[in-house]
């Protein structure tokens, strides 16, 4: 039975009800895995990434850190296809409902193939929604006349992404709710298992919050203006809880935006109450006359975790292997999907600045990271689009 309901979520309300045809068939493709790379997911046009890039982020962490295999890259590929039209594909949609886990887990693999075929990426998008249901996603949506995938350009929400990603289809990146002009808006509720971290957060469009910047596993979807790509890495230290230090370093960073290395004394006593620090007046006063000995107005971040953390440091590596994911074919060296294997360094502010490139992997890697450097196993940087 066609559900218009669901279909409305999802494209969103049209005069006429119809379709688009181009964008529909962008989206009409099942979870192909590579040729070239077992375990990396095939997408064949712009699209449906909003949910092939979520569904890759957590097939790595399971076969990074969940799975028996010694090959983490080690996979077996299929592809099947049929070819339908919007109209007919809802017509022939059936719902099923599964009483327990164990049930749905049986019914996920003897229908293994429905994934593969040419419908599998929307079938399983329809299935999240079914299980979640279209009342509490609606209730999630700010902007309910907003759909889950755009009807013009085909290119998934936020709102999607984070539904993928946490069960929740809030429009926003940051933590928790905000009050706006009376009204609540809603942001992510806890930390997520696999994270995520955008390039608009580097063009100062948006803030991504902390429990999708630090997941439970080091695997982030990164998102550009149009598409979105998977960053990932096997050194489970990259998502330890923050030491002192670090969590220091990223506060006075808040107070510094554009990253200069240093603060107006005037702020030293917002820095050190974030902290929790001693901070009545007159203590301010004596550790600014301290840390500014020359009265320059200025306290340097180098000089404030020397006074207040000395003995601290981060706990990341000094170097570690890091891994990226594109599943557009034509993005790819070769046009081949392929993960691209590099080494990462996250330098320390008073390291020698190294800059190796300024691409949009780094600047946007560079919202989690403000000092990391990349250095990739290829002759180019892997592409964000």
């Amino acid at each position: 039975m066609y559900n218009i309901e669901l279909a409305e979520l999802v494209w969103g309300k049209r005069p006429n009800s119809a379709l688009s045809d181009s964008v529909f068939r962008r989206w009409t493709q099942g979870f192909v895995l590579s040729q070239s790379e077992s375990t990396a997911l095939e997408q064949f046009e712009g699209g449906p990434c909003a949910v092939i890039a979520p569904v890759q982020a957590y097939l790595l962490k399971n076969f990074l850190f969940k799975s028996d295999k010694p090959n983490w890259r080690d996979c077996t590929a299929a592809l099947a296809a049929e070819e339908l039209g919007s109209e007919r594909f809802h017509a022939l949609i059936q719902k099923h409902t599964y009483a327990t886990l164990t049930e749905l887990k049986e019914a996920i693999v003897d229908q293994y193939s429905t994934w593969k075929n040419r419908f599998g990426v929307l079938l399983f998008l329809y299935s999240v929604i079914l299980t979640k249901g279209i009342a509490n996603i609606r209730n999630e949506i700010e902007d309910t006349a907003e759909p889950l995938i755009d009807p013009v350009y085909g290119h998934g929400s936020q709102s999607l992404i984070n539904l993928l990603l946490t069960g929740y289809a809030v429009l926003n990146v940051w933590d928790g709710d905000r009050e706006c002009s009376g009204m609540k808006l809603h942001g992510i509720r806890n930390q997520s298992t696999v994270g995520f971290l955008t390039l608009m957060e580097s063009l100062r469009y948006c803030k991504v919050g902390a429990f999708l910047k630090s997941p439970k596993f080091p695997v982030w979807i990164l998102g550009s203006e149009t598409h979105l790509t998977v960053f990932f890495a096997k050194e489970m230290s990259l998502v330890a809880p923050e030491s002192p230090w670090e969590q220091a370093r990223r506060v006075f960073q808040t107070y510094d935006p554009e990253d200069n290395g240093f603060i107006p004394d005037t702020m030293l006593e917002d820095v050190m109450k974030a902290l929790d620090l001693v901070s009545d007046p007159e203590y301010v006063n004596i550790m600014k006359s301290k840390l500014d000995p020359e009265g320059l107005g200025i306290i340097l971040l180098g000089t404030f975790l020397q006074e207040f953390f000395p003995e601290q440091e981060s706990t990341i590596p000094d170097s570690f292997t890091v891994y990226h994911y594109n599943g557009l074919k034509q993005s790819n060296h070769s046009e081949k999907v392929m993960y691209v294997e590099g080494t990462a360094v996250v330098m320390g502010f008073e390291d020698p600045m190294v800059r190796t490139d300024d691409t949009p992997i780094k600047r946007c890697l560079q919202t989690k990271w403000p000092y990391i450097e990349l250095m990739w196993n290829t002759d180019r940087s892997p592409s964000l689009n």
